[in-house]
């Protein structure tokens, strides 16, 4: 493995710049980072104690940094340690900028101001939390989305990440021998999607979770005829009430969840949703 540091100094939390440098390192095979973060970096004293750091571990320094007299400070002292230095936003600022005619405002951490986006979002999470696993079904009607699924299809984590985009939504379980919550066939203001994995996958990942708990695996939730009639009642049930179905099988939480937002856009729009969603 082909080892390097990576120094990653923002004015903010970091999350852009963390976010940045892993779907670029995810590029390169064999190669491993060194993570560095330099976070809230607003005053001559942290950069100096940023740029410190960086002297006594040499490597490539990603920065996002509005205020320019702290740029300057952290690309003299990269040019003085002859080390790499790149503004991993100033292409698109720059860009959007010279298109809409307009300055860039230049204030740090704008992204987490706390306006009305942001209370969406904390109103979105704690509306996840309360309705999962079929929980607080009397009032789904006021989801964005409720997902149907068997059990371990990524239900819970993908409303959670929904949630984090200021849609809430709501999991209900698809047990054998229970029947769904009635409310789920008279809402009318949310979107309905059914989950769901190849049986062999979903096999493998429900062992590794009786093992973690220590549970004995000789049970019908990991027998593969049971399974697969488990996966196939799902699939006729969500056909029979004509709500799309998603296969996570090979989706990673946040592909799942970008698929989700595209029905629920043509949802929103009044645009019907196809029974299989690609």
């Amino acid at each position: 493995m082909n080892a390097f540091h990576l120094h990653l100094v923002s004015d903010a939390t970091g999350e852009t710049i963390n976010s940045v440098a892993r779907a670029c390192l995810v590029q390169f095979e064999g190669v491993e980072a060194v993570e560095h973060s330099w976070t809230l970096v607003r005053t001559p004293a942290q950069m100096e104690k940023a740029l410190r750091g960086i002297e006594s571990t040499p490597g490539v320094v990603l920065f996002t940094l509005v205020n320019e007299g702290l740029r300057a400070t952290l690309q003299d002292g990269c040019r003085r340690l002859q080390v790499p230095c790149i503004a991993v936003l100033d292409p698109v600022i720059s860009a959007l900028g010279s298109y809409l005619g307009m300055k860039s405002q230049g204030q740090p951490g704008r992204q987490h101001e706390m306006d009305a986006e942001y209370f969406a979002r904390i109103d979105a999470m704690s509306f996840a939390l309360a309705h999962d696993d079929g929980q607080s079904s009397r009032d789904y009607d006021q989801a964005d989305v409720i997902l149907v699924g068997v059990s371990r299809t990524s239900k819970t984590p993908t409303c959670i990440y929904l949630a984090n985009r200021g849609i809430k939504a709501a999991n209900v379980p698809v047990v054998p021998g229970c029947p769904l919550p009635p409310e789920l066939d008279t809402v009318k203001r949310p979107l309905v999607v059914g989950l769901t994995k190849d049986p062999t996958q979903l096999i493998h990942i429900r062992r590794s979770r009786l093992r973690l708990l220590a549970q004995d695996e000789r049970t019908e939730y990991v027998d593969p005829e049971t399974v697969r009639q488990e996966v196939a009642a799902a699939r006729r049930l969500c056909g029979e009430r004509g709500w799309p179905m998603i296969d996570v099988s090979r989706r990673s939480i946040e592909e799942t969840a970008a698929a989700i937002i595209q029905l629920f856009n043509k949802h929103r729009a009044g645009e019907p949703a196809a029974a299989e969603h690609d």
